[in-house]
């Protein structure tokens, strides 16, 4: 009897022992990033979701334990990382860039699913609306209204007849920024030339021709395009034609001016949502959201290079990066 007892006693001190473990682990929260590819707006957002969550006491290896893994440009990838995580438990995955998401959407409906830089994610056919996902999804998306910009656009090139817009005709987030593009040019009476490429190696094929015939080239936010934002630049400024981004990291690369997307203060905004999620709100009750306060970065550099005098309404507004 002595020894049952014992015995008893035992497995009940191992059953405590079992259960104070499956406790202490689920005070961790286990996040997979599923970045679509590097380039430095994903990176940045990337970056800009970290530091929010650690700044909120949200600590990798403490309370949190990330796992980044990167698709490098590959949808199959990003599929296979998506699945990776589902298989691994992880208690939320932040999808970095539209293939991602869907991706990760594909691979679980369970599993909450915070996303970044996706232009529309109705579109993309991961949530219902911006407002209610009905979905596991949410997070924010890197929409910038084109109306805005093309009003900054011809206050500082007034003249500019054509508009040629480099984009990668694979990417449905960009056929519909070009779309969006075309639909308010003329309003400002600009002609919108196409200009697109399905891999990296196109814009050095097509991009010396096409500089020939516009005034001023935009780069909407495009992931093929942010990875060549150098060699874009770079042939741009060489045959004199002004760079319009939708965001900052190609006014760093050398554009002219970007009026749209910070992507480090969009992962920011995106990671207090994740806050939110790992309190215990359901993504469908949370909208999907834009960045609220875009900005408007100016190179001085290049606006001296292509002898462009910004105007003072679009300076005092601005931020400047370059030679002060």
């Amino acid at each position: 009897m002595v020894v049952k007892k014992i015995a008893a006693l035992a497995l009940g001190v191992m059953a405590l022992g079992m259960m104070g473990c499956q406790g202490k682990s689920k005070e961790v929260t286990e996040i997979g990033i599923n970045q679509f590819m590097v380039h430095e707006a994903l990176d940045a957002s990337r970056q800009g979701f970290l530091d929010v969550l650690k700044e909120n006491g949200f600590v990798d290896g403490e309370n949190i334990r990330v796992e980044y893994k990167n698709a490098n440009g590959e949808q199959s990838t990003a599929l296979t990382i998506a699945q990776d995580f589902v298989n691994s438990g992880k208690d939320m995955i932040f999808a970095i860039a539209t293939p991602s998401a869907q991706a990760s959407y594909n691979a679980t409906k369970d599993i909450p699913i915070i996303i970044t830089a996706v232009t529309d994610p109705v579109d993309a056919g991961i949530a219902k609306s911006f407002e209610h996902s009905e979905t596991n999804i949410t997070g924010t998306s890197d929409g910038v209204a084109i109306v805005p910009q093309l009003e900054i656009l011809k206050k500082v090139l007034p003249e500019a007849k054509t508009l040629g817009v480099i984009y990668n005709t694979s990417e449905a987030n960009s056929i519909l920024q070009v779309n969006l593009l075309k639909e308010a040019a003329a309003e400002f009476g600009l002609t919108v030339k196409e200009v697109g490429v399905t891999n990296l190696n196109d814009v050095n094929s097509v991009l010396p021709s096409a500089l020939e015939n516009i005034d001023v080239l935009y780069t909407p936010t495009d992931n093929t395009i942010a990875s060549a934002y150098a060699v874009i630049v770079d042939m741009a400024n060489k045959a004199k034609v002004p760079v319009f981004c939708a965001e900052d990291a190609g006014v760093n690369a050398g554009g002219l001016i970007s009026a749209g997307l910070n992507y480090y203060d969009l992962g920011r905004e995106t990671g207090l949502m994740a806050i939110e999620l790992i309190k215990g709100t359901k993504p469908t009750d949370i909208a999907i959201s834009t960045l609220k306060n875009p900005s408007v970065v100016v190179n001085t550099n290049t606006a001296k290079l292509l002898g462009i005098d910004i105007p003072q309404s679009v300076l005092e507004n601005a931020k400047l990066v370059g030679d002060k």
